[in-house]
């Protein structure tokens, strides 16, 4: 194939001339050095190329060569529990070949040649298949089944079928396919820029349970959803993120560092081999991949990593598992969009981000859903796909944002002064929102309890009373406000502090099962309807306040999973502590 020619160097992007057969997205490589590049603009003779390695001492002159392939993953065993980076090299084959930074022109394939896979069939010879069924399984690890499957577009009878251990370029099947044999083995590629074909796109009717109160309880996301977390530096993005990637039910979890800071990554890397999963008691490693692009790698792999990430969950997808995707965060994608629309000199839209930051960002999110995937057997999978998004200052009209939030159904907003007042999460409870409720509610009755909605609608109704509450005592002072108003500025308080509030790095409250989350809100409630029936018989909020199992509300949250029926005892203690009071102001009025 003929050989192009660079004529200009401008930061990641790189234009050459003469490339043959040149086409939008193909990979190429750029200078004597091979570095990774795509063509993402073609103009006459001239390739526009996005380079996703650093360009540095590139001159005109040097050559360029196409692959004539666009830019695809490996998809197979050996994913799970692997860190890539953007493009797919695994950092750690890396760092064993060539040390601690990842050196110029390294190309290593996604998935590793040399090893053997225990393949066990599903199907048999003589039995028809289409694309996306399963032909057979693997043991990737103790939590992950990963199951082979027919390649989509692919269909035919099984002519033969293999049983052993494998490399995931050895034959395990062959296919009779429109009178030819085809060769299956476990490894196939697909473009990342191209969604994986499903047959029919569902309502998301099961919740996302993640262990964090804030969010289970008042703004949930349905598995197959889309949300959006955007907050200023230090309100907490990073830990909301990494909290779910840890805690929450699905799966298989994709977790892609997308221009953060190295140090944010390194947390990940540290925990999740040591952090047990509650649901299986293994490894939090042993059902995640991770794509690490860090921020002081090259900024255009910042755009393959998101496609990358997302095509890997695709996969998992189609095994009708229930995967969850991070991306933390989607403003240093869009950052890097708009670095290189400058280069490439294009009419700028607001602030400077191209004009089709909208469509960029809504086609990565419409790749989430819950689905009849493409296969013979009907099953469903579900892709979730959470972003954070970073505006400078916490400006929600920040064009990154409100692009986001007109495509995603959940939005957690994070708030800078409840951060600084050191109530984690800072999800503020009045801005937040989902629009999942009224298709998950009918699960959330079966899976919790059939009050479990009413008992949610009351606590946000308290919490918004107590907002307008605020105002007023603002103005002249807690004194001035009736019995009643001081009760619900108490609960609401309590609302706040010992079930809102909810501590990341503490062992026990870290986590909390949707029961324990039912349960301490009801508590809580219970004693909000003790404390009215009190008011009525002129016990006071102030010797309410004073009883001490508040205090024992208060540390309810750090019971354990397996102590929670020690919680009927501090209902038990509050009940009777109320009755007291209500005993001791009814003898003094006697």
């Amino acid at each position: 194939m003929k050989q192009g020619v660079i004529v200009k160097v401008s930061g990641p992007l790189v234009v050459a001339n003469g490339i043959e057969n040149a086409r939008m997205y193909d990979v190429v490589r750029v200078s004597e050095k091979k570095l990774i590049g795509e063509i993402i603009g073609l103009r006459g003779d001239l390739a526009s190329i996005q380079v996703y390695e650093d360009t540095a001492g590139l001159g005109p002159g040097e050559p360029v060569e196409s692959t004539g392939m666009p830019l695809s993953v490996e998809l197979g065993p050996g994913m799970v529990s692997a860190i890539y980076d953007g493009i797919q090299r695994p950092l750690s084959v890396i760092r064993d070949q060539v040390g601690d930074y990842v050196a110029r022109g390294v190309d290593i394939p996604g998935l590793d040649r040399k090893k053997k896979w225990a393949f066990k069939p599903t199907v048999k010879v003589g039995d028809k298949v289409t694309g996306g069924d399963i032909l057979g399984t693997v043991e990737e690890t103790p939590v992950v089944t990963h199951k082979v499957l027919v390649p989509p577009g692919l269909s035919g009878k099984v002519e033969k079928i293999e049983t052993g251990k494998f490399t995931v370029e050895q034959p395990i099947a062959k296919l009779k396919a429109e009178g030819d044999s085809v060769d299956v083995t476990m490894m196939q590629r697909w473009p990342v820029r191209r969604p994986r074909p499903y047959r029919k796109k569902l309502i998301p009717t099961e919740p996302l349970y993640s262990g964090q109160r804030v969010l289970d309880t008042f703004f949930p996301v349905g598995k197959g959803g889309t949300a959006c977390v955007p907050g200023p530096f230090g309100s907490g993005k990073t830990v909301i993120q990494h909290q779910l990637a840890k805690w929450a039910d699905a799966d298989i979890v994709v977790y892609i560092g997308c221009g953060e800071r190295g140090n944010e990554m390194c947390d990940v890397l540290t925990e999740f081999p040591e952090l047990k999963d509650p649901r299986t008691g293994e490894p939090l490693m042993k059902r995640t991949v991770l794509i690490a692009n860090t921020s002081n790698m090259p900024v255009a792999a910042r755009e393959a990593s998101v496609y990358t990430g997302i095509t890997c969950a695709e996969y998992f997808r189609d095994m009708g598992y229930s995967v969850a995707v991070m991306a933390d965060s989607t403003s240093r994608w869009a950052e890097a969009m708009r670095e290189i629309s400058g280069r490439l000199e294009e009419m700028p839209g607001e602030e400077g981000y191209p004009a089709y930051l909208g469509t960029r960002v809504a086609e990565f999110y419409e790749r989430a859903g819950k689905v009849v995937c493409e296969c013979s057997d009907n099953r469903q999978g579900s892709l979730t796909v959470i972003g954070a998004v970073s505006p400078p200052g916490g400006d929600l009209s920040d064009p990154v944002v409100q692009a986001t939030l007109r495509v995603v159904k959940v939005f957690w907003s994070l708030e800078d002064l409840l951060a600084f007042k050191r109530h984690f999460p800072a999800i503020s409870w009045l801005n937040s929102y989902s629009l999942y409720y009224d298709n998950i509610s009918q699960h959330l009755k079966e899976d919790v309890d059939e009050n479990f909605e009413t008992m949610r609608d009351e606590a946000m109704k308290l919490l918004q009373q107590e907002a307008e509450l605020e105002e007023m005592v603002k103005l002249v002072g807690v004194e001035s406000l009736s019995q009643p108003d001081r009760l619900i500025l108490k609960t609401a308080k309590s609302i706040r502090e010992d079930f809102l509030h909810q501590n990341a790095f503490h062992e026990v409250d870290t986590y909390s099962s949707m029961v324990k989350q039912f349960r301490l809100l009801k508590m809580i409630l219970q004693t909000h309807q003790l404390s009215l029936e009190a008011l009525k018989k002129g016990v006071t909020v102030e010797k309410m306040a004073g009883l001490s199992a508040n205090e024992e509300i208060a540390r309810s949250k750090y019971i354990s999973e397996k102590e929670l029926d020690s919680m009927d005892a501090v209902e038990k203690h509050m009940e009777t502590q109320m009755q007291g009071l209500i005993e001791e102001v009814t003898k003094e009025h006697a």
